[in-house]
């Protein structure tokens, strides 16, 4: 039976993929995107959207991505709400599987995104985007002239807690040694800042709330085991993300903590015909709008790809 061949499948769908989607439809290449069953990405945990231009007025993660899927869907792309099993790059055209159901293309896009890495408490899940949060720019707004704390030693713990001063009174870091294995530029930077205070030795072991916002966290010392309740309006968890790239291992170029390697200036991957946009390449800015714009580059790229082999076929 002979399987058809897509131009180009798409796979994940945050807003790279769907921008991605939307800009390869208008420009006729029919896409077929497989969404994942957990599709829309990062954006579906967030409650309040305020600094993604055209809504001026914010709006909730999830209806961002609506929006952004009916625009896909009004130019005809397909969706399957369902998660790649297994990919076969090796050749064109390039082999896609959801369990036993092979899919083929010209080209692939891939914007499978990050997670944020979370400390796995059940009322950390709880009270996520209600007082709990992975993303200091997204949300540091929302908590002016209040306590916060930040969980991590890293540089972007200590990048969150040195942003989030422009808002709240106070930011406690809480690290569970005692030293950041953070450059020494942003911990001094952090140390300076009379605003920030660091709780050595120390994990969050559950955060407390009246069921709609949280109020309280209660942090166990690493050393003593001694158990303390401390009052808290926000809690910014900066351990680290993880691409969603598992599929890729060995198939295509990652750097050590698995984010994909495009060519600079493009979304290239080391497989030609093969491109990638969003969260999933992108360990430094990790924004909507930035996973948009590559989402709208991959498609370009594509788009031109197809162009130069159709053309180097009839020539």
């Amino acid at each position: 039976m002979m399987i058809h061949v897509e131009n180009v499948i798409i796979i994940g769908s945050g807003p790279a993929g769907l921008t991605a989607a939307i800009y390869a439809a208008r420009a006729n290449l029919k896409p077929l995107m497989i969404e994942g069953e957990e599709a829309g990405g990062q954006l579906m945990i967030t409650t309040d959207v305020e600094n993604f231009p055209g809504f001026e007025h914010g709006l909730p993660g999830p209806d961002l991505i609506a929006v952004m899927r009916n625009q896909a869907k009004r130019f005809e792309t397909r969706f399957i709400t369902k998660n790649v099993t297994k990919v076969d790059f090796s050749k064109r055209p390039f082999k896609v599987w959801i369990r036993d159901q092979e899919y083929q293309a010209k080209t692939i896009i891939i914007s499978t995104g990050a997670k944020a890495k979370l400390l796995g408490l059940p009322s950390e899940k709880q009270y996520m985007s209600r007082g709990v949060s992975a993303c200091a720019t997204c949300d540091g707004a929302f908590f002016r002239n209040v306590s916060v704390g930040v969980v991590g030693g890293g540089d972007t713990a200590m990048e969150e807690a040195n942003f989030l001063t422009r808002f709240a009174s106070k930011v406690y870091i809480f690290h569970r040694r005692e030293s950041f294995r953070a450059s020494k530029i942003m911990v001094e930077r952090a140390m300076k800042n009379p605003k920030i205070e660091v709780i050595w030795n120390s994990e969050i072991t559950e955060v407390l709330g009246d069921g709609k916002k949280m109020n309280a966290v209660i942090v166990n010392d690493t050393k003593t085991n001694e158990k303390r309740q401390m009052a808290l309006d926000g809690l910014f968890i900066a351990i680290g993300h993880k691409p969603n790239t598992d599929l890729f291992q060995g198939i295509l170029d990652m750097d050590e903590t698995g984010y994909l390697k495009t060519k600079p200036g493009s979304t290239y991957t080391n497989i030609d015909g093969v491109f990638a946009s969003g969260d999933v390449q992108d360990p430094i800015y990790r924004q909507a709008i930035t996973a948009a714009g590559t989402g709208c580059m991959a498609s370009i790229d594509a788009e031109r790809w197809l162009e130069a082999k159709e053309s180097e076929a009839h020539s």
